[in-house]
């Protein structure tokens, strides 16, 4: 089976800090380092290193498509791991990517780049799962309650509480057919829907997708505290850390 993985880091991520660059959205987490090594690097180093995984492509932005395609033959030579122009967009920068794979590819994971801490088992199962059923997500149950609110101009005011045995964070990887991603991503562009994540693309297709239970380390870096926290697993592994900075 033909698995290809792709991972959108086009993004700007203003959430990360308030420094000038930060305001001004030049400042892009998937960039920061972790052990001297952007996040992206650790990302895709989780789907290289599985066996079942043919094809890597990361979709960046124009002005970062030099510099990231060197780091990555640096690392991969010979993988195939490949570096695309995104979008504005993370829907985008996805249909981008897929545009750009082997029409004979039999499943796409889409993983969030700032997403390191992605289990090599939950990869599997997932990709088994979309294997089966031809579309499964990551994702975990929330542990607060949930409140659905009211905004006014005024207090935000509780609707109701939703029950939490059917709810669900959902993570990434999302994994789908080819066939079935491609025209989910034709039909939300001939309609000018934007979903939140892939799987809200093939739901509209009136396509049940699985879930697959995921795991609470595996978080997304959006802010400065989950560097702290993302510093703190590397540690566990047993991998050496120093602070976190921008590249130039």
């Amino acid at each position: 089976m033909k698995i290809a993985v792709i991972l959108p880091a086009a993004g700007l991520g203003t959430r990360m800090g308030r420094s000038s660059a930060e305001r001004t959205g030049t400042s892009r987490k998937q960039f920061m380092l972790l052990e001297g090594s952007p996040i992206l690097m650790h990302t895709v180093r989780k789907f290289a290193a599985s066996d079942r995984v043919r094809d890597i492509v990361v979709a960046v932005r124009a002005e970062d498509l030099g510099w990231v395609r060197e780091l990555m033959a640096r690392e991969f030579p010979g993988r195939r791991v490949r570096v695309v122009e995104g979008g504005n967009s993370r829907q985008q920068s996805v249909e981008n990517a897929l545009a750009s794979l082997d029409r004979d590819t039999d499943l796409v994971a889409v993983h969030d780049a700032v997403r390191p801490f992605i289990d090599p088992e939950i990869i599997h199962k997932v990709l088994d799962a979309a294997a089966e059923t031809g579309a499964a997500i990551v994702a975990v149950p929330p542990v607060d309650t949930v409140k659905q609110v009211n905004r006014g101009t005024g207090h935000v005011r509780v609707r109701s509480t939703l029950q939490r045995d059917r709810l669900v964070l959902a993570q990434t990887p999302q994994v789908f057919r080819y066939d079935l991603l491609t025209r989910a991503f034709q039909s939300a562009r001939e309609d000018g829907f934007i979903g939140t994540d892939e799987a809200s693309l093939v739901e509209r297709l009136d396509v049940e997708v699985t879930v697959v239970l995921g795991s609470d380390r595996n978080i997304k870096i959006t802010k400065p505290a989950d560097m702290d926290l993302a510093r703190l697993f590397l540690q566990e592994q047993g991998v050496p850390t120093g602070p976190g900075q921008l590249r130039s």
